[in-house]
């Protein structure tokens, strides 16, 4: 790893921002990234070696920032979103007991003994490819708000579980770290609660803005790598540590200025260098040379778009069931882990990646169906103003 590599890494990971300007569709940032990586890692150049500490340490840094902004972005604040509470919460739990025979199928036909694995990656949802794909409109109708349940619920729950079906033999130590992870998640939600109804937080925004101390990210930092920390140390996925504290932030309301310094910070540099670290871990090689593993990816996009759509049996708008089967975190996660734990044989890594990013590309598709579908209202536009009544 050097200067060098680390400038090209940014330089051609702009890509991604390339690929998202068209306005007809909004092409999800991370598929350049991965094709990115894909071109300068095993399946090109060979450039960029995916087995390098520095880069992978870089890498767990930006995934474990991703997961936090897609936590922050479930508006569990919301309250209107008690209204979808109930079948939100249904709709998920019926997916994903329909992921597991799904899921168990496919690893049959392919003879993969990944069933389990395969169930977690089908059930998923990512609130991170949803929402971006509204284009900031607001979510008003009954059915965009039990979306918004669905995702969450869908979102956490695979998270939590990926781990252990990974690594079976390792689940209790997997269970233990992953409570862990939460509980202490929720105490840091709890602790920036108080901070803000006893005023202290009142005091230090504001001497963190006169003298620009940057105190909010820091604090904010600290408590990512602390959660992190103790997720790698009890075999657990930094995945979960960024989306749990995500969620903690969410449940206390996150700052503008926040959220755009930890935007900047993942968007600008973590998160491309996480991404193109993934896609040049894939051997496309592999994959063209082994056509199971392409069928694969095909039979695990539309397992998913199966489950996920069969719930328009429950009046949601076949838009938005179709949608919800978008899928980045989980089976990300699923090739970081798997591909460190040696779980995965050939192609297979590989095939999960192209059925997720199967079920990105139709939501891409459906992105206009989507957004009339949830209500399709422009949020107002504010003055970005710092939120002094709020930790963080």
């Amino acid at each position: 790893m050097s200067f060098a590599v680390l400038a090209l890494l940014c330089a051609v990971a702009m890509l991604g921002p390339v690929l998202s300007l068209n306005r007809m569709m909004h092409i999800p940032v991370v598929i350049g990234e991965l094709l990115v990586g894909m071109v300068l890692g095993r399946s090109g150049f060979q450039i960029v070696d995916s087995n390098n500490e520095i880069l992978t340490f870089l890498a767990q840094i930006g995934f474990a920032l991703v997961m936090f902004v897609a936590g922050t972005h479930v508006p569990l604040r919301q309250s209107a979103m008690l209204k979808g509470l109930t079948r939100g919460v249904l709709r998920a739990v019926t997916v994903s007991v329909l992921a597991v025979p799904l899921g168990l199928l496919v690893a049959w036909v392919f003879g993969t003994g990944h069933g389990a694995v395969y169930a977690v990656v089908i059930a998923s949802s990512s609130a991170s490819i949803v929402m971006p794909a509204l284009g900031g409109a607001r979510v008003t109708t009954a059915s965009g708000l039990e979306m918004l349940v669905q995702l969450a619920v869908a979102d956490a729950s695979s998270i939590i579980v990926l781990p252990l079906v990974l690594e079976p033999q390792r689940a209790g130590r997997a269970a233990l770290g992953a409570g862990a992870v939460l509980l202490i998640a929720a105490l840091f939600s709890v602790v920036l609660m108080w901070l803000r109804k006893t005023g202290y937080w009142h005091k230090v925004h504001h001497l963190s803005e006169e003298r620009g101390l940057a105190i909010e990210l820091r604090m904010t930092l600290t408590m990512l790598f602390t959660l992190a920390a103790i997720a790698v140390s009890m075999g657990v996925s930094v995945m979960l540590a960024g989306f749990a504290l995500g969620l903690a932030v969410a449940a206390v309301h996150e700052p503008h200025r926040v959220a755009n310094q930890t935007f900047a910070l993942t968007q600008g540099f973590f998160e491309p260098i996480f991404f193109v670290w993934v896609g040049s871990s894939l051997d496309l090689h592999s994959v063209i040379s082994d056509p199971k593993a392409i069928l694969l990816g095909f039979s695990l996009a539309a397992a998913s778009l199966l489950a996920h759509g069969l719930m328009a049996i429950s009046r949601q708008p076949w838009p938005i069931a179709l949608s919800t089967s978008a899928q980045l975190g989980v089976p990300v996660g699923a090739v970081a882990m798997g591909k460190s734990m040696g779980v995965f044989a050939g192609g297979e890594a590989t095939a999960l990646l192209l059925g997720a990013l199967l079920t990105i590309l139709v939501v891409t598709v459906l992105s206009g169906r989507l957004l009339r579908a949830v209500g399709g209202d422009m949020p107002i536009r504010r003055s970005v103003v710092p939120d002094t009544a709020s930790p963080l």
